[in-house]
């Protein structure tokens, strides 16, 4: 059962999440922001995660402390499923394309969070969403869940497909490195004996 509850409040945001990692790709996702709710939904589906997940932020401001507090509390939600990572794969990648963007997404379950690259977004604003909020997400849910994140965007002129593909990337790259390898499911894939 590799589930987790995470209640995460504080002055700027109130976030309650549910995961499941060997879930179904199902997804009811009210973070307030309907852009990352459309993203969260696709990486959900794309996992194979159930998650649930209500954030009441302040976005009278801006949307940037719900989107990184709702990347911070998924990535809680991540590492505390996980526990000690017996059995997993650890690594993934992909180049997942979206029309005529192309997105390569790289990940080692390390237990050492980062996100690292570029995506290149040819504009500020998808809708009224801020496109540097992508990478607030991707970093604040790394640093959070203990993996090491890579983007390299190799092709896009649609901002929209851009961050698709980085969402999608991500969900099914996770899906494969946090699924259990048979051959080892009972050993750490680490030669130190642990990942941390």
């Amino acid at each position: 059962m590799r589930r987790a509850d995470i209640a995460r409040k504080t002055a700027e945001t109130d976030i309650a999440l549910a995961l499941d990692l060997d879930g179904r790709g199902e997804s009811r996702i009210e973070s307030g922001v309907g852009f990352l709710d459309h993203m969260l939904t696709l990486l959900a589906r794309h996992g194979g995660l159930d998650l649930d997940l209500t954030c009441r932020g302040d976005t009278w401001v801006d949307d940037h402390h719900s989107v990184e507090d709702t990347g911070i509390a998924l990535g809680d939600a991540v590492r505390q499923a996980l526990g000690d990572k017996r059995g997993i794969r650890r690594y993934a990648s992909l180049c997942l394309p979206m029309d005529e963007a192309l997105v390569l997404c790289a990940l080692d379950v390390s237990g050492r969070g980062g996100c690292y690259g570029a995506l290149d977004f040819p504009s500020q604003k998808i809708g009224t969403f801020d496109t540097e909020l992508v990478w607030e997400f991707m970093t604040a849910f790394a640093v959070h869940a203990g993996v090491t994140l890579h983007f390299r965007q190799l092709s896009g002129r649609n901002a929209h497909h851009i961050a698709e593909a980085a969402f999608k990337g991500l969900g099914r790259a996770l899906r494969e490195a946090v699924s259990i390898d048979g051959a080892f499911q009972d050993r750490v894939p680490s030669t130190k004996g642990t990942l941390g």
